[in-house]
């Protein structure tokens, strides 16, 4: 606790805008780099593990990129994350490699909370790699940076769960409109519904799906 104790001064400085940028030193991004093979590797296991054990056997292990592009998208979109964490932190491009990834779980119905949980996982993965760095050479004040910087990832992650899922939601609805319009018109009811009939019909239907 002594060791953290010095940073509390430090938190208004850290917290105070999702605009700030902070400059990390040299030494954490050297670790980062050192290690991002095995970091990205574990992270990406633990993202697997979200999965089912089959499914989450099948993408760990299916190495073809067309038989398996639910997990090749992963990997190098997780890739591409922690690369822009270390050298530029730009929302847009982050929010374009957070896409692929989180419309996969937002069609895979997955909670908002299991969607975008994986990217926390990211600060455990570090903390475990890099403990005895970060202890070593007194890095705390960098890493809570720099898991600043994640918290925030995980923000975009869910501003962009939420416009898919609300993407999904209109298909679905589309689909059972087009689905009871069609019936309708199989069974020759079209003419004997009045225009606001149908409405008042699509207004339920909306209601329960």
């Amino acid at each position: 606790m002594g060791k953290f104790r010095s940073l509390e001064p430090q938190y208004p400085r850290i917290l105070e805008s999702f605009l700030y940028v902070s400059d990390y030193s040299t030494m954490l991004e050297n670790f980062l780099r050192q290690k991002k093979a095995t970091i990205l590797k574990r992270w990406f296991d633990m993202i697997l593990e979200t999965y089912p054990p089959d499914t989450s056997g099948f993408l760990k292990h299916e190495k073809n990129q067309f038989a398996n592009p639910v997990g090749n998208t992963i990997l190098l979109e997780i890739e591409d994350i922690y690369e822009e964490l270390l050298r530029g932190r730009d929302s847009e491009k982050l929010s374009h490699f957070l896409d692929r990834i989180i419309k996969i779980r937002a069609i895979q119905d997955f909670s908002p909370a299991r969607a975008v949980a994986f990217i926390f996982h990211l600060k455990n993965v570090i903390r475990e790699e890099l403990g005895g760095e970060i202890r070593n050479d007194q890095l705390f004040e960098e890493l809570l940076e720099f898991e600043y910087q994640i918290d925030k990832l995980a923000l975009l992650a869910f501003n962009t769960y939420m416009k898919c899922r609300e993407k999904v939601y209109e298909i679905r609805v589309a689909e059972v409109k087009n689905r009871v319009f069609s019936l309708l018109k199989r069974a020759d009811l079209i003419g004997e519904i009045s225009e606001q009939e149908l409405d008042i019909r699509e207004e339920n239907i909306d209601s329960v799906v």
